[in-house]
């Protein structure tokens, strides 16, 4: 394995890690607590890129499938990944991958092109999200969008901004840039 293959993945691991340590970050604003997850998804996706990005939360995935509590409310198992919310967790990875795709997208992103990045990424993690929530609680699309999307907007868009911020000051102060995309 080539070294910078091997540091991404660790810098990758490492953000699947902070993804998990994020399930336990809540700010209790009303009406849904906001979870610290979705940022470090952000961080990892735009400084990583879409690859290593989506590696994170693979690995973040894979340790809650086998039963560490930490994914939101200190669950963890397949039964979390079967039920309900299961879809936002799978769309974990394919938001970080489409954030860090359009994120890391030829010369370095300024604020609006990684606000926009971030915006796509978590259209999909919804998108995703919002199926299974239909499927398995067996809610009409309007009920799903009520309870699946709606309530968790002002804390994405909130998070979105600190991450945009945070990025930017980071990204040419890594010993790492990421994958080729």
């Amino acid at each position: 394995m080539e070294r910078s293959s091997l540091r991404g993945r660790i810098y990758a691991s490492m953000f699947g890690a902070l993804t998990a340590v994020g399930a336990y970050i809540v700010i209790p604003v009303p009406p849904v607590p906001v979870t610290m997850q979705t940022f470090f998804l952000y961080l990892a996706a735009c400084l990583l890129g879409g690859p290593l990005g989506a590696w994170s939360q693979i690995v973040y995935v894979l340790i809650g499938a086998v039963g560490l509590p930490v994914f939101a409310a200190g669950k963890g198992g397949l039964g979390v990944l079967l039920g309900p919310t299961g879809g936002y967790l799978i769309g974990f990875i394919v938001g970080a991958y489409v954030t860090g795709r359009l994120a890391r997208a030829g010369k370095p992103a300024g604020a609006f092109r990684l606000l926009l990045a971030m915006v796509a990424g978590t259209a999909c993690l919804y998108a995703l999200g919002v199926a299974q929530l239909m499927v398995v609680a067996k809610l009409s699309p309007a009920k799903a969008l009520a309870v699946g999307i709606v309530p968790f907007l002002p804390g994405d868009a909130a998070k979105m901004a600190a991450a945009v911020f945070i990025v930017r000051m980071l990204r040419n102060r890594m010993p790492f840039r990421g994958a080729p995309q």
